[in-house]
């Protein structure tokens, strides 16, 4: 069994890897405190060889269409079959990986791996850009887009890219979408449906509840008239007090 997990950095996405890795689950032979497979260049370049494909339709519209027929640069086969060249090796009878960047590359992955398992980590965008990630400039992946200078903003769009390219790209068998809160806030209910997904028994990891909700004492702008486009959460409350 390969296990891979699908969402934006600072979305809380190594809680899941955590979980996966304490269950007995092979997640690469180095990993860093975030769960993250490492070392990562191989990947973070096989995102650039994609990105080349995309094409920026202006504002937050990209046109991904190219990504489901052409065929697979073999340059990006070679990088992520280098990236993943641990955990591809390994005789373990459960095997993962985890690295945010995964999912600026989520077409290919799935035309890749068609028949693995895909865990989709989802967050309340409000609170996943209050962090800083690596992905938050897109261009530094090769990804084109309106650039602004504007941190919070540019995460902005990162977390509306990577929502938009997961949307668009058909998905595969084994797929199941998880939200980071629920995992939080109802850990047995969620971690119980991830095992009858998976089909095995996962550990219980410690979390905390303070980790849900920090956009409620945040002082900068974390609402953007795109997040009314999220399919997970209902952001009504703070679009109705932000700035167009």
């Amino acid at each position: 069994m390969l296990i891979t997990i699908i969402g934006r950095g600072h979305g809380g996405t190594r809680a899941m890897s955590h979980t996966l890795s304490a269950s007995g689950v092979y997640m690469g032979a180095q990993l860093n405190g975030s769960g993250d497979l490492l070392p990562p260049g191989d990947m973070y370049e096989a995102c650039r060889v994609m990105a080349r494909h995309v094409r920026h339709l202006g504002g937050m519209r990209w046109d991904f269409a190219s990504l489901h027929t052409m065929p697979i640069d073999p340059a990006f086969t070679r990088l992520v079959e280098s990236f993943l060249s641990s955990v591809l090796a390994s005789d373990a009878p459960r095997r993962g990986w985890k690295l945010p960047e995964t999912t600026l590359v989520f077409p290919w992955i799935v035309r890749l791996f068609p028949d693995i398992h895909y865990i989709h980590w989802v967050r309340d965008p409000r609170d996943s850009i209050l962090g800083g990630h690596l992905t938050d400039d897109l261009g530094d992946f090769g990804v084109p887009y309106d650039r602004t200078d504007d941190l919070r903003h540019r995460r902005a769009i990162s977390w509306k890219y990577q929502v938009e390219i997961v949307r668009a790209t058909p998905k595969p068998a084994r797929w199941t979408a998880v939200r980071f809160e629920d995992f939080v806030l109802k850990q047995e209910e969620t971690v119980s449906r991830l095992e009858g997904y998976l089909g095995f028994p996962l550990a219980r990891i410690p979390v905390r509840a303070d980790s849900v909700g920090r956009y409620r004492t945040d002082q900068e702008r974390h609402t953007f008239p795109f997040f009314a486009d999220d399919e997970f959460y209902d952001l009504s409350d703070t679009l109705a007090a932000q700035p167009s």
